[in-house]
């Protein structure tokens, strides 16, 4: 077996700017993988609602009593 260098040395510290970057971009995608799951849902029960009222009749308003 050859020595390498990573079991040696540390590998070097990664900078902050990277951190915050890849955290950004790990955050982001977990917000529009959350808002497509969003929309989705309200898409679908959009339809069922639709769907729902075309099959039913309108219920009729109550007539008001004169006085």
């Amino acid at each position: 077996m050859t020595a390498t260098r990573q079991q040696f040395f540390k590998p070097t510290k990664v900078s902050s700017e990277k951190k915050a970057e890849e955290t950004n971009s790990v955050a982001r995608g977990i917000v529009e993988q959350e808002a497509s799951a969003r929309e989705k849902k309200t898409e679908k029960l959009r339809a069922l609602r639709l769907a729902k009222e075309a099959a039913e009749p309108a219920p009729e308003a109550p007539k008001r009593k004169k006085k």
